[in-house]
This record gives C-alpha cells, structure tokens and sequence, in this order.
C-alpha cells in the first residue's frame, strides 16, 4: 500500500509565510512548546531559515528556556562563523529585515504551519501502522496514531489547584495598576488587574474619553507603559489631553506652558503611545497586529485602553449587532489574558442614562450581555445641573474583587481633565466651590469679550 502525499515542505507557502512563521516561533514562547512537537526544520525549503530555527531550537534544549530577541541577536552575530558564508549572511539579514517588518497575519501562520505538521505526523504514524498490520499488532496500532494525533496539543496544562497552592498567595498574584482615586482602588483591591477588563459606561459627553486618559495617566505615574487606542478623537488631541491630566493646566492654555509641560512629560517613567483608527475600521484583530509590532521592537504593554469598544470593527460580522458587539467584549478580555495586562474600554448608553441621576447596567446601549464579561465596570452620571457644577456621580456596576452598587460623588473639571472621586461628606464643598469657581471664569470670559470690543 502506497501514501500519495504532498511534497513534504512549506514550499507551497512561500518564503515569505517561512520567515513570518519562524519569528512567531521566537516571539511567542507557548507556540513554540506547540510546534516543536511536530515541525521538522526540514520542512523549510530556506538553508537560512533551517539555521536560524536550529540555533533557537538548541538554545531551548541546552538552558531549558525560551531565547529573547536580545539573546538571539547575540547568538547570531557571534556562533555563525562556522557555518556557510552565504548562510550565515542571509540568516543575518533576514533577523534584521524581520525587525523592521513584523510578523503579521499571526493567528493565520500559527494555525497553518500547525495544522501541515500534525497531518505530516499523522502520515508518518499511518505508514507505521501498515507495517504493524502484518503482525496483528492493533493495540501498537492504535497507540501510534494516538500518540500522533496529541502531538502539537496545547502544553499548558492550567492551573493545578492543588499542586500550585502558593501562586494565589502571592502579593504581585493581580499586579493591579491603580485608578488614582484610592475609594475605587479600596473596594478592587488596588485596581484593575492583569488579563482583567475594566468597562466605563456612560452617555454620549458625559465623560468616557476623559475617564480613560485619568486611568492611562495613573498608569504612567506608576512607571507602566500604556498603550491607548482611539477610535474617535485625533491622537494628538488625545495626547492632549494626557498633559493636561498630568500637568493640571487647562486644555485651552496648554500652549502658553509648552515648556513646563515639556519639563513634566520628560520625569514620567512610564511610556505613552497613542495609536489612532478611523471609527470602524480597526477590530480586535487590528489592535493585536499592533501589539506584536510593539512586541518586535521590544515594547510590551502594561496597560491597553480603547477608547471606545463599540467603535471596533467585529472580526466575523453577523445578523445581530448586539451579537457582534458581544464578540467584540469577548475578544477585547482574550487581548487581556494573551498580553496579561489590564484593558480599560468604554461603552455607551441608551437613551435612557442621557438625564438619569445614577446609571446602572440597565441602560448599556445594544449588548447587555457584555456586562458579563467584564470584571470590573463603573458608570458616570451628569445630569445637565451637573455639567454646570462640574459635579457627577459614580456608580460601581460591577466588581469581581470587591463589594459593588456603591455611588460616589466626583467632581470634574473637563478644563483640567480631572476626575476626583469624592466621599459624600466632600460633595456639598465641592459643588460650592466649583460654583464659585465657574463664575469667576464667566466673569474673566466677559472681560476678555469686552476688551475685544464685544457689545
């Protein structure tokens, strides 16, 4: 009995689909567990492609470890000079190239290349088998292709409740980042953690966007690196808005104190990058291209923000938009779990939270199910009074690491960008003193008027 079979090799994927896949092997430590059951580096039709795959392979064997780039880039410009000129040229200039063009279609590539070495090691176990058949050996048979079909399976065999014990002890278990207004970081012990997600539900200007640059700003004082995506308002007015948060100067005079905001940005630890999408344009898939782009340049994020998840794009579409946008939930968690950072999103509401005193989860506009989701959501409230008074109230929906239905009062001032969460004793002052406050600014706004030669 003879197997008719594909040529045994990637060439029919081309080389391009060969070096993307190998840069996913290194940069992604459990797909490389995965495939190195299964791939034979013959199955590259690129001597240099075979080398690089070899010297990432030997280093996992010999220190028990996944090599980091930085590792690798060593390892490839001083263990080469034994090996073919050329080769070791190319293999080179192919790390090199693959740093300034990053790996896209991931999801893609891993699923493929997986896919081609599980049906060749099946093929090699049938073959087998033929052989065992003259021998009646069904149950060597059966363990063979058994043994084939386990290979390449998910190594991560989850969290052991029993054996691993002390891990859920440990202080740094969450590695929370705070919100900056430590009655919320009481109840959520400390903050929204890694591979959570955090929902801001509130109506359209209430303050969703204003909220999001207050939690990416306490993130960057703590030192993290925040990646903030927006899918409405310009970069830069985003980046804005961050000095503004940072600096306490208002919006409006930002660019009478470019040179104390300068000064201010500079002794931040944490790193900012702003990343803009046209609304529906970018799904979550888009956002996960570009973390690895990050990740190829040896950026991780500590905190990703997207500013707002009902703006993406649905990966698949389908009949129901609440459907979609459930999805949309879904996948923005699996970003948190896959990149163990915390995501902080915002959701609007219906028609119903435009005037309400406190919105609760009933009045999320489309997918309520999304609540679900979500480990941790609070809504801003601003009745028209309040947008007067730069007052509001906060109200935690939903909180898996803490007591929730609790009401806050806040102060905010949209000039500054700045949220404070307040006690109910606080408000009363409060509201007297942004009153206050307001007329002096009206009272300032007409003199200007006037002097222009207002009538």
């Amino acid at each position: 009995m003879k197997l008719n079979a594909e040529p045994v090799s990637f060439s029919k994927y081309g080389k391009s689909f060969q070096e993307k896949l190998c840069m996913v092997i290194l940069g992604d430590r459990a797909f490389a567990d995965q495939i190195e059951e299964v791939l034979d580096v013959g199955f590259l039709e690129l001597n240099y492609l075979k080398l690089f795959l070899n010297k990432v392979f030997d280093y996992r064997k010999k220190y028990g470890v996944h090599p980091s780039r930085d590792i690798m880039k060593t390892i490839l410009r001083s263990e080469l000079d034994n090996e073919n000129e050329l080769t070791a040229k190319q293999v080179r200039e192919f790390y090199i190239r693959s740093q300034i063009s990053p790996s896209t279609d991931i999801e893609y590539i891993k699923d493929t290349s997986l896919d081609f070495c599980k049906k060749q090691n099946l093929k090699s176990a049938m073959v087998k088998s033929i052989g065992l058949l003259q021998s009646s050996s069904f149950d060597e048979i059966s363990k063979v292709i058994n043994d084939s079909l386990k290979l390449g399976m998910d190594n991560d065999e989850g969290y052991e409740w029993q054996r691993d014990f002390e891990e859920r002890f440990k202080p740094r278990f969450r590695n929370p980042t705070g919100t900056g207004w430590p009655l919320i970081d009481n109840i959520c012990k400390g903050g929204l953690g890694q591979k959570e997600l955090g929902v801001v539900i509130a109506p359209t200007g209430a303050g969703k966007s204003m909220a999001l640059v207050h939690l990416g700003t306490q993130a960057l004082r703590e030192g993290k690196t925040v990646i903030h995506y927006t899918l409405e308002l310009q970069d830069t007015v985003v980046a804005s808005r961050y000095d503004s948060c940072l600096t306490k100067i208002p919006l409006e005079t930002l660019t009478s104190f470019k040179e104390k905001i300068y000064e201010e940005v500079l002794e931040i630890k944490g790193k900012l990058i702003v990343k803009e999408y046209p609304t529906k344009t970018a799904s979550t898939q888009t956002i996960r291209n570009h973390l690895e782009k990050l990740r190829m340049r040896n950026i991780e994020a500590d905190m990703i923000i997207v500013d707002y998840g009902d703006l993406l794009r649905p990966v698949r579409y389908q009949k129901e938009k609440r459907n979609e946008l459930e999805s949309i939930y879904e996948e923005l968690r699996g970003i948190a779990v896959e990149y163990k950072a915390p995501v902080w999103t915002a959701s609007q509401t219906n028609r119903s939270g435009l005037n309400a005193e406190v919105i609760t989860m009933e009045a999320i506009s489309e997918a309520f199910n999304k609540c679900f989701i979500a480990d941790f959501i609070f809504t801003i409230s601003r009745t028209i009074d309040d947008k007067v008074a730069n007052t509001g109230r906060l109200f935690v929906a939903k909180n898996r690491n803490g007591p929730d239905g609790l009401v806050f009062p806040l102060f905010m001032d949209t000039a500054n960008v700045c949220i404070k969460v307040l006690e109910p004793s606080e408000a009363d002052d409060t509201v007297e003193v942004s009153s206050k406050k307001q007329k002096e600014n009206l009272i300032e706004k007409y003199k200007k008027f006037k002097k222009k030669g207002g009538v």
